[in-house]
């Protein structure tokens, strides 16, 4: 089954940077409390605690870890060096200049911050969106964007891909009943 619902832009911003943050974007989900602070200073050079960093909490604002934390909106970038007092935010370039430790990391992330595989809640999403698409009369791409944001609450991790192949995606669009697809087709076929 095709994801033909999803305009491009929408398949472009799934767990990804879409354009530049604005400052309470950063403030949020970039800002480091003492917990994040105390897992960022075990690591030992600068190039690995902004490393580190980005990728704590580009989890929190994406729902994924990304497939190259070096690949971080600039602003990002500064905003964790300020706060981690790293004069060079350029030294990120040497983040995962050992293979393994940007995957390490994720790992020790996705354990301190409780990050779950999709696969433990894919029958309560099913159930979720089923229920949202009859009590809100939502079209796929609404119930897409809701499905993203309830697996981002309950810190599941999203799949690093739009696409028919991996599973929250899938889930998120075939999940709803075949009553309720059955019923928005007939909507959709009264209107022509």
């Amino acid at each position: 089954m095709a994801v033909e619902f999803l305009t491009d832009e929408q398949a472009a911003r799934y767990g990804a940077f879409a354009g530049a943050l604005e400052r309470a974007e950063l403030e949020r989900f970039f800002f480091l409390d003492d917990a994040d602070r105390e897992l960022v200073d075990g690591k030992r050079r600068e190039h690995n605690r902004l490393g580190f960093a980005i990728q704590l909490t580009s989890v929190r604002f994406l729902g994924r870890f990304m497939p190259d934390p070096r690949q971080v909106p600039d602003e990002v970038a500064e905003y964790l060096a300020e706060q981690l007092g790293v004069a060079d935010p350029s030294c990120l370039k040497l983040y995962g200049e050992r293979d393994g430790t940007a995957r390490t990391h994720a790992g020790e992330i996705q354990r301190a911050g409780g990050w779950r595989d999709f696969a433990e809640v894919e029958t309560e999403l099913r159930e979720w969106v089923d229920a949202r698409a009859w009590t809100t009369g939502d079209g796929p791409k609404a119930l897409f964007d809701a499905a993203a944001g309830w697996l981002r609450e309950r810190r599941v991790l999203l799949q690093q891909q739009v696409g028919h192949e991996h599973a929250s995606t899938t889930a998120i669009y075939t999940c709803v009943s075949s009553d309720y697809r059955t019923r928005i087709v007939r909507k959709a076929l009264d209107r022509t």
